[in-house]
């Protein structure tokens, strides 16, 4: 079982492709999604997001990112119903009213931050960290220190969750109930657990730090990988269609 942002071998053709037509085919997907406010088109986009997590078999982490996402999407929702009184009146406030198309715009907004999160966290998924960071290098010639600490931030995502999961662990094993109580008392006794958790993070960053330095890390030069990261057909087709996908919804927000 895969943990969160972990790769997961595949041989999917989203696992073949060019890591760096992963990224911009992701980015040109999320971007259409942010482009128009169309509701039919935004979820004709999410229904082909989960379409490309099941041809890769990601369809449970997609689903575990998109209850994230969506309870994430719900606050920003709720603050747009509360403060965009537009359309027929529904609820009437002291400050306003909940219409329809406050409703509809919160809506809206949902849908499009989830279809535009699962192609980005999918291309985390289906790609190791080091094929990202030396084909940024070599096709985009970023500077490799660049490409590096964005990477590896990334990669202590996980690592700083499964730290947490264990000192949570700990904790419950010495009398801590973590799951009784609402969540004021569960973010009051999660708030100690930061502090051994910033040590601990502290100290593999160092570590990391350090290894990177005996390595060569200064020495890094965009010749240094072995590795080609050559184009393919499918990843010309899937920046082409992502492109489409974008001139779509410039075309429907502007004739809608």
């Amino acid at each position: 079982m895969s943990a969160f942002l972990e790769y997961v071998p595949g041989a999917s053709p989203l696992h073949r492709m060019n890591p760096v037509a992963k990224l911009g085919a992701a980015a040109l997907f999320a971007i259409a999604c942010f482009c128009s406010s169309n509701l039919v088109f935004l979820a004709v986009l999410l229904v082909a997001a989960f379409t490309l997590a099941a041809s890769c078999g990601m369809v449970r982490q997609t689903l575990g990112l998109a209850k994230a996402v969506f309870a994430f999407s719900l606050i920003l929702a709720l603050v747009q119903v509360l403060t965009t009184p537009s359309g027929a009146v529904l609820v009437v406030l002291p400050w306003g009213y909940i219409g329809t198309g406050g409703l509809l715009a919160a809506l809206t907004t949902v849908v499009r931050l989830v279809a535009a999160a699962i192609p980005l966290f999918l291309v985390f998924y289906v790609t190791k960290m080091n094929d990202i960071t030396n084909a940024v290098v070599k096709v985009l010639h970023v500077p490799y220190k660049y490409a590096f600490t964005f990477t590896s931030t990334i990669h202590f995502i996980p690592v700083f969750m499964n730290d947490m999961a264990g000192i949570m662990e700990a904790q419950t094993a010495r009398g801590v109930e973590f799951d009784a109580g609402g969540i004021v008392k569960k973010v009051r006794l999660m708030v100690p657990l930061c502090v051994p958790l910033l040590v601990s993070s502290v100290r593999k960053t160092n570590s990391a730090a350090i290894a990177a330095e005996v390595r060569g890390f200064n020495l890094r030069t965009p010749t240094s990988g072995y590795k080609e990261y050559p184009f393919t057909p499918l990843d010309i087709i899937a920046l082409l269609g992502t492109a489409l996908l974008v001139a779509l919804a410039i075309t429907l927000s502007m004739v809608l």
